[in-house]
């Protein structure tokens, strides 16, 4: 019998996982035609590799490049989501980018129901903290970061790892001013401010609540959302020691 279309890519990236190797994403292109198909694959993987058991996701990355396009999100494997300080050691790794972010956490269950009825206002008013994130992007495709759109999204939004820093209480904050450094190695302290695509890591939450509720599932309290980049991404080399720093909010560092 032959596979269908979700199964085929769900098949390709439980291989490529669990080999160790990247596959052609060209040869999965016409296989996805619409967001919700890669977000099916999202959910086979999942299932087929045991990431989540029962539980819902406790672990999201969610963005996008503008308010105006449309967000997407993906559950992160609790495995590959580490405290800073952290170190890789042999977490296989194809290739190592850095994004710099905020994360923030819920602090109160919700449900679709709840989700359904919030704003921008009403979502950040469910946060109860936040931590200086680093995401290490990774890809399951030969053609990395280059791949179809739905080919990135059916692999997690080419997730790798999450590294959190401490947290600190979630406060009203003017994040037009806010800093960001990075620094990768010995190369060159990468510095921005103010530069989060949507201009507020919190006006992505009424979305990606009701993605995270739309089968049902209930968020949970203490469910973490890591909120895009504020450096685009940033190449890293193995045996790099990697640092993100946010002043008036905290640090985080992995060894690569």
């Amino acid at each position: 019998m032959s596979l269908s279309r979700i199964d085929a890519v769900a098949e390709a990236l439980v291989r490529a996982r669990g080999a160790h190797v990247t596959c052609p994403a060209a040869s999965m292109a016409d296989l996805l035609t619409q967001a919700d198909d890669a977000y099916a694959v999202q959910q086979q993987v999942a299932q087929a590799l045991g990431w989540f058991g029962t539980a819902p996701p406790r672990y999201w990355k969610a963005g996008g490049p503008s308010r105006d396009a449309v967000l997407t999100h993906a559950p992160l494997p609790p495995r590959g989501v580490w405290p800073s300080p952290a170190t890789a050691g042999d977490w296989p790794f194809h290739i190592r980018g850095i994004e710099a972010e905020i994360a923030l956490r819920i602090g109160r269950d919700v449900d679709a129901a709840l989700a359904a009825t919030l704003d921008v206002d009403g979502a950040r008013a469910l946060v109860d903290a936040m931590t200086v994130s680093i995401e290490i992007v990774d890809s399951r495709w030969q053609e990395a970061i280059d791949a179809p759109a739905l080919c990135k999204l059916a692999d997690l939004q080419s997730h790798g790892a999450l590294v959190l820093g401490e947290w600190v209480p979630f406060v009203a904050r003017d994040w037009a001013v806010q800093a960001c450094e990075v620094r990768i190695g010995a190369r060159a302290t990468v510095m921005r401010r103010g530069t989060h695509s949507l201009g507020d890591p919190a006006w992505l939450l009424p979305v990606w609540l009701r993605h995270a509720t739309r089968n049902g599932e209930t968020v949970a309290a203490g469910t973490v959302v890591t909120t895009g980049t504020w450096v685009g991404i940033l190449e890293a080399g193995e045996g790099d020691l990697v640092t993100a720093e946010f002043p008036g909010i905290g640090h985080a560092s992995v060894q690569l």
